[in-house]
């Protein structure tokens, strides 16, 4: 990789739900990187460090899902909650050399019951709609667990 081509260590998750609290969950098509399943929410880089998180969070979204986080009836909401890990040594390739850490704003993304998804195969090659706290568990990145264990700060929702 030349120096242009390495990933912003700057990134947004953000969690898709339902206003019953159901939570869209992507398989990757690269899975763990170890040959094991990946179950995500959307993810996805900055394109350029002073690309807004909101613009980064609705380009994500759609480039995954299709589905447009300004239409009728979607509510974008930046959580106010930011992660710091440890890239996984498996993607580190990815980033400039000496980058080992990436710092994650969490964004929520209220849309209609089901809200059609369409995926790009590039990324993704199933998605499933879960119970939020089925979701949580069934997320490879504890820090996607944990953005989706925050959903009833967001939305009431029964114990």
């Amino acid at each position: 990789m030349h120096a242009g081509s390495y990933k912003i260590a700057q990134s947004v998750l953000v969690v898709i739900y339902t206003p019953q609290g159901e939570v869209l969950l992507l398989q990757r098509t690269l899975g763990d990187g170890h040959g094991g399943d990946f179950w995500q929410s959307v993810t996805g880089s900055k394109d350029t460090h002073d690309e807004p998180w909101e613009q980064v969070a609705a380009r994500e979204v759609w480039e995954e899902t299709g589905i447009d986080a300004h239409a009728q009836g979607c509510k974008l909401q930046d959580w106010g909650l930011e992660n710091i890990y440890t890239i996984y040594p498996q993607w580190l390739h990815r980033y400039a050399p000496g980058t080992f850490v990436n710092t994650e704003r969490v964004f929520g993304l209220e849309v209609a019951s089901y809200a059609q998804v369409t995926l790009n195969p590039r990324e993704h090659t199933a998605f499933a709609w879960h119970a939020w706290r089925e979701a949580a568990d069934r997320c490879y990145a504890p820090s996607n667990a944990e953005a989706i264990l925050h959903l009833p700060v967001f939305l009431p929702l029964p114990a």
